[in-house]
């Protein structure tokens, strides 16, 4: 159990020090600001949307790794959803990192490697930042901070 521990940590730091997904694109439909005010994390997280598939999702900022990787590995993950596929991993991702029973891991692919962050009651808004800046930004709530719940 500990090389998969590993394994997951490993991929975490990758994409916390060379984020996929990094940068403002040059078009996009949807965009938020994001902030987790008890360690300062900032990130914008934009959207390109063409006949209800996500084209596009990029996110510019800084934060931790745990958050960092996440923007990173959440852009992966949606690009070729429909937006109602990608409120569906919202959802997965959000059951992962603060339910009790987890999703199925076929469910949320590589996202699998945040599962270990729901005990570290802490760490979960950071891998939860770009998520909910996510949903405002398909909500059209740009202008006003997403709420980083944990519940």
């Amino acid at each position: 159990m500990s090389d998969l521990r590993d394994l997951y940590q490993e991929t975490i730091l990758d994409h916390g020090k060379n984020p996929r997904n990094f940068g403002r694109p040059d078009e996009a439909d949807h965009h938020a600001e994001g902030h987790n005010p008890l360690c300062g994390d900032r990130l914008t997280v934009w959207i390109k949307i063409e006949n209800d598939r996500i084209r596009d999702v990029r996110f510019e900022g800084n934060g931790c790794a745990i958050s960092v990787a996440s923007a990173s590995l959440m852009g992966e993950a949606l690009r070729g959803m429909s937006v109602e596929q990608a409120r569906r991993v919202f959802d997965a991702f959000h059951q992962l990192v603060t339910g009790d029973e987890p999703p199925p891991a076929e469910s949320l692919g590589k996202l699998i490697v945040f599962g270990g962050v729901r005990e570290f009651p802490v760490r979960v808004k950071c891998a939860t930042l770009a998520w909910h800046t996510l949903r405002a930004a398909l909500e059209g709530r740009q202008d006003e901070p997403p709420e980083v719940t944990t519940e």
